[in-house]
């Protein structure tokens, strides 16, 4: 324990850990400037991943950032219902703490992704887990932060086989949401705002697929050539399956994103039954909440979202609730960037109640962003506790949760 931590030497819980933070110039500069547009402006990173609180839990940690490549388990052996945080970041930023939002829910050692942010490819691997066992993977907006890797699973991991012999078995389904259709006015007075590719700026995820497999053509095609016909790279284009969500008639558009609604089904197979709903995440539309339910249990994703009504329909009488959250006090941020941000998430000193009004018997951080510059895991536990009576997990890169056992 470091000679400057503060708690007993009784407290089994780790000390926050620095990370980088923001001058009140640097931030008011980002917030004047487009990347205020993706809804989380140079967040300061979270806590490293050794940073846990697992307690009676039953969730432990896989491996910690910058450490040894943990020991993974086969799903195979796994149990009925796990949790994997692949990544924890909040935002598109390189962060050496954390790498990007993603998470994998293992159903009957069937592999289920939830966003394919930086490195959860990597991430993904490190788990021990077959790229084979890929059954679906769900997208829940089209930020970058939560798609940089999405490809990259077919590109790197459906191609060549790795020393174990496994890669990915397409086709693998992909859910995701459709094109925006349109895009609101820009939030700064700016004349002669950019618009890139005007031809079609909002690409679903069919069209950003497609667009996908032609940007890498080159390689794909070599690779075909190499090894032809038979027995070598599969053509990329065959590994997804990519079914655009279809929202119900409930009036949603890019002007109005998330109107009331009830939740509705996304797909079913012998693990999951997936529902959905649309949540506000700023101007992004669609962005959705999933909602996963099993013979072991019930888990739903909030997605990024602020609050929402329909997320709380969504998500009663869930047994585990996976929620993004953010800390926007003790940054000196100007009142318009806070009410920026809390226009597309929640705060994580308000994410408890939201798990209380679920009733979910656990609340799992994830997609952490803290404008103080730390991610102090015992106050972000503290926080989230209040008014919560089940149990809290400030989430950290490749953390297993179990959620069922044998």
């Amino acid at each position: 324990m470091p000679p400057s931590d503060p708690r007993p030497p009784s407290d089994p819980r780790p000390p926050p850990l620095p990370a980088a933070r923001l001058s009140r110039r640097s931030v008011l500069s980002a917030f004047g400037g487009a990347v205020a547009a993706t809804g989380f402006v140079g967040l300061g990173a979270g806590a490293a991943g050794a940073q846990s609180l697992t307690g009676s839990l039953g969730s432990g940690s896989l491996g910690s950032s910058g450490g040894t490549p943990p020991d993974g388990i086969p799903s195979a052996q796994r149990e009925p219902l796990e949790l994997l945080l692949l990544g924890t970041l909040a935002g598109p930023m390189v962060e050496k703490s954390r790498v990007g939002i993603a998470s994998v829910l293992v159903v009957n050692g069937a592999a289920y992704v939830i966003d394919c942010g930086r490195s959860s490819v990597t991430q993904y691997g490190l788990t021990g887990l077959e790229l084979s066992a890929i059954r679906d993977i769900f997208l829940t907006h089209l930020h970058a932060d939560h798609i940089a890797d999405y490809y990259n699973f077919a590109l790197i991991g459906g191609v060549v086989a790795n020393a174990a012999g496994d890669k990915l078995a397409g086709p693998v389904g992909v859910y995701g949401p459709g094109s925006a259709g349109g895009l609101r006015p820009p939030n700064y007075d700016y004349p002669d705002f950019p618009v890139v590719a005007p031809q079609s700026p909002t690409p679903g995820t069919a069209e950003m697929t497609q667009r996908l497999h032609e940007a890498y053509a080159y390689t794909s095609n070599i690779f075909l050539r190499d090894n032809g016909p038979t027995g070598g790279p599969p053509d990329p284009r065959t590994l997804f399956d990519v079914h655009e969500i279809e929202i119900p008639d409930v009036g949603a558009s890019y002007t109005d994103t998330s109107p009331p609604m009830e939740p509705f089904l996304v797909m079913e197979d012998e693990n999951v039954r997936v529902t959905a709903t649309l949540v506000p995440h700023g101007p992004v539309f669609p962005a959705f909440a999933f909602r996963f339910d099993t013979a072991h249990g019930s888990v739903t994703f909030s997605g990024d979202t602020s609050l929402s009504e329909n997320l709380d329909r969504l998500a009663l009488g869930t047994d585990t609730l996976v929620h993004e959250a953010i800390n926007v006090r003790g940054g000196n941020l100007p009142p318009p960037l806070v009410e920026h941000n809390l226009e597309s998430h929640v705060e994580v000193q308000v994410v408890g109640q939201v798990a209380e009004r679920a009733g979910a018997k656990r609340l799992v951080l994830t997609h952490l962003g803290d404008y103080s510059g730390v991610v102090d895991v015992r106050q972000w536990h503290d926080w989230a506790q209040d008014g919560y009576s089940g149990d809290v997990i400030v989430g950290h890169d490749l953390q297993r949760i179990v959620l069922a056992t044998r």
